[in-house]
């Protein structure tokens, strides 16, 4: 994840040296002391900037009170690691698996795609397919994106450029039967996964949310257990605009997991954090750069060290 945030040049300083400035500047005193109240208010409203949401940095700042009360950790390297093993904890609480769930009982592996417009969504998409393509996998993309004529061809293009199946559909087609032709389509053809786009929608249009509970259940009736995902993509830049966005498609979709789009531009790589402690999905993948490749697994590891020193 080496990509995942700004370069240090782009930013004044790391996180971490912002909480050093805040509470740690001193550790002896601290570790004698313990951090004065104006000092953790001040770390709480540095977290919540850097959109780690409330439950999460009231936590997070517990932890670094508890710490140096009781002169557990010695040193500002201690404190670091303290810190970067409780953002972790929170990562890998309750669903916690980052990877994607396949179909293992025959026919191929079906993932739904959700988002609002200009996320990134499509994109997500077509570097999803040349991940599976590149390690060898027979792969169909759905144009159910239907309420706009040029994610369609978007979607063409993206299936030409990695090299797998397409099923298409005229604008204004109803997304369900493009959907349930996909999956005829994905049977027939025998490929391995099947992706399926929707409309980018805002999470206020209850009329186009409704239409994607309706393509969840069509999917569900062809093929017994499918979606075996259902993904919603969110913009990484957002912050915690990114929450309402959750709250909303997750009254419909019983999503299994999320992507973060644009996350080498920004800085403000907290809201996994908030999202994780929030709504407990886990993250599948992070968009790091523009290139065909720049989808990443997402791994707490290292994410628990780079939202901090990067």
């Amino acid at each position: 994840m080496s990509r995942l945030f700004k370069k240090k040049e782009e930013q004044q300083k790391s996180l971490w040296d912002r909480v050093v400035d805040i509470a740690l500047t001193d550790v002896t005193t601290l570790v004698r002391g313990g951090v004065d109240e104006g000092s953790l208010e001040r770390l709480e409203e540095l977290l919540i900037g850097a959109d780690f949401g409330v439950p999460a940095t009231l936590r997070l700042v517990e932890t670094v009170e508890r710490l140096a009360e009781r002169g557990i950790a010695r040193s500002q390297d201690d404190f670091l690691q303290a810190v970067r093993e409780e953002i972790v904890a929170i990562l890998s609480a309750g669903r916690s698996d980052t990877a994607l769930s396949f179909n293992l009982s025959g026919g191929p592996t079906v993932l739904l795609i959700a988002g609002v417009n200009g996320v990134g969504k499509t994109t997500t998409i077509g570097k999803l397919a040349h991940r599976f393509t590149s390690r060898g996998r027979r792969v169909l993309l759905a144009a159910g994106d239907t309420f706009r004529a040029g994610a369609i061809e978007q979607l063409r293009r993206w299936s030409e450029r990695v090299g797998c199946e397409f099923v298409g559909a005229e604008p204004g087609r109803d997304p369900a039967a493009v959907a349930f032709d996909a999956l005829d389509a994905a049977l027939a053809r025998q490929v391995d996964v099947a992706i399926i786009d929707t409309a980018g929608r805002l999470h206020t249009q209850s009329g186009l949310m409704e239409e994607l509970d309706k393509v969840d259940r069509v999917i569900g009736k062809k093929l017994e257990g499918a979606p075996h995902e259902r993904l919603l993509v969110l913009d990484g830049t957002v912050g915690q605009n990114a929450m309402a966005q959750v709250r909303t498609f997750g009254t419909l979709l019983d999503l299994t997991g999320l992507v973060l789009t644009k996350m080498d531009s920004t800085a403000r790589g907290g809201v996994v954090v908030a999202l994780k402690e929030e709504f407990d999905l886990p993250v599948k993948f992070l968009g790091v750069g523009e290139g065909i490749a720049d989808l990443v697994p997402f791994d707490i590891e290292a994410f628990g060290t780079e939202v901090l020193t990067q």
